[in-house]
């Protein structure tokens, strides 16, 4: 139970290489699609019945299931209501290099982003958008922490994620390999709307508070705004993170 509940800790889970994914959604995608690298499922008895549909397969593929109470359960796991069941999966993180040679034509990528539920739910979206990557720099909230676990909603395990960037050597990479870089900014004089999307190219995000930093603005090939027709100041980082990557994947599945 302990060495469970430790995974709420980043330095226990860089030293475990591990991660804890939490409620059935996550669990579900985790030994669907990454069932290699679930170490161990925890279930109470309710639910190993209510979510046979991935409990049986994954004694199947020799995981190892553990049932358990919903006290013990609650007390291993950093959300306060996991929901019956929870895993513990190695994490594999992805590389630039492996990304680019797979010659990507729609990446997102998250300068500075400190929220965990925003990191998650733009990973979310561009699963659900159809994107080949999303890319982190080493200045943002930390991918495998729980909040951001659970925020993704079992896409952490859908498409590559690669974490610890230096953005002026990403954007470089990016350039290199014919990736054109769209600054996401409220200050674009370009919109999404006038945008020539059906190319490869990568959608830069920037902080929740300051967004883009100067240089990393100066450093894309455009600097593109979401047009905002009502009163609202900006829009949330997720949010614009979504509209953008959905207009990218409009334009190249039209």
């Amino acid at each position: 139970m302990k060495s469970v509940r430790g995974l709420s800790r980043r330095s226990v889970r860089r030293r475990t290489g591990r991660l804890l994914v939490e409620g059935p959604q996550g669990v579900r995608e985790a030994v669907r699609f990454a069932p290699g690298r679930v170490v161990d499922l925890y279930v109470t008895d309710e639910a190993a019945q209510r979510y046979a549909e991935f409990v049986e397969p994954a004694r199947e593929a020799g995981i190892f299931v553990h049932r358990t109470s919903d006290e013990v359960l609650a007390a291993m796991c950093d959300a306060d209501t996991p929901q019956g069941t929870a895993a513990v999966v190695e994490w594999a993180a992805s590389d630039l290099e492996s990304v680019l040679a797979a010659q990507p034509r729609l990446l997102v990528l998250l300068t500075h982003v400190r929220d965990p539920g925003n990191l998650g739910t733009v990973i979310r979206g561009a699963d659900a958008a159809g994107a080949d990557a999303v890319l982190v720099s080493d200045a943002s909230v930390d991918v495998t922490s729980p909040k951001v676990v659970r925020s993704t909603a079992g896409s952490l395990f859908h498409l590559p994620i690669v974490t610890g960037l230096d953005i002026d050597a990403t954007l470089a990479g990016l350039a290199a390999a014919g990736v054109r870089r769209l600054a996401a900014d409220g200050a674009g004089e370009r919109t999404i709307d006038d945008t020539e999307l059906t190319g490869p190219h990568v959608w830069v995000m920037g902080n929740e508070a300051w967004g883009l930093e100067e240089q990393t603005r100066a450093a894309c090939d455009e600097v593109v705004r979401v047009p905002i027709h009502g009163h609202a100041e900006s829009l949330n980082l997720a949010m614009a993170s979504t509209i953008c990557l959905y207009a990218s994947a409009r334009a190249q599945h039209a």
